[in-house]
């Protein structure tokens, strides 16, 4: 969750929701594309390639990198990593991301499952952001009014 720093404004904070509510909005309709469409030709084939193919002797995880643009969720990249963990700088330069385990051969359902299930945690996580920032907002109007 969303850490709120104390001197921030109702009106920031309901930007701030509106923002999380847009990512989850767009991750929604990721998510029915996942589940309704082939994933050959999909925005998330790039990350389905890359988890069914690459060699798991090398690579331990792949990541899609997701940012909203005009409301639809635009996967930038898709990249592997061995071990560790992705750089700040990379993570903050995306609205979210979604890492999967390679597992070569992996089929296109078991991918859309699994890529789906780490959707809907995302969007649960960025619906949650949301209603914590309002709820923040709600606080300080109502302490202002008192």
């Amino acid at each position: 969750m969303t850490e709120h720093s104390g001197d921030e404004s109702p009106a920031e904070l309901r930007e701030e929701a509106a923002e999380h509510e847009e990512i989850a909005d767009a991750l929604e309709d990721l998510l029915e594309e996942l589940r309704n469409e082939e994933v050959k030709g999909s925005r998330l084939e790039g990350l389905f390639d890359e988890a069914s193919s690459s060699n798991p002797n090398i690579w331990n995880i792949v990541t899609a990198f997701i940012d909203v643009e005009d409301g639809e969720a635009v996967v930038t990249d898709e990249s592997k990593l061995a071990q560790g963990s992705w750089a700040p700088e990379i993570v903050e330069g995306c609205d979210t991301m979604i890492t999967l385990d390679i597992e070569y051969g992996m089929m296109p359902d078991e991918f859309k499952y699994i890529a789906g299930k780490k959707l809907s945690q995302r969007i649960e996580e960025f619906r949650e952001q949301a209603d914590e920032a309002r709820q923040k907002a709600d606080e300080l109007e109502a302490d202002a009014d008192n």
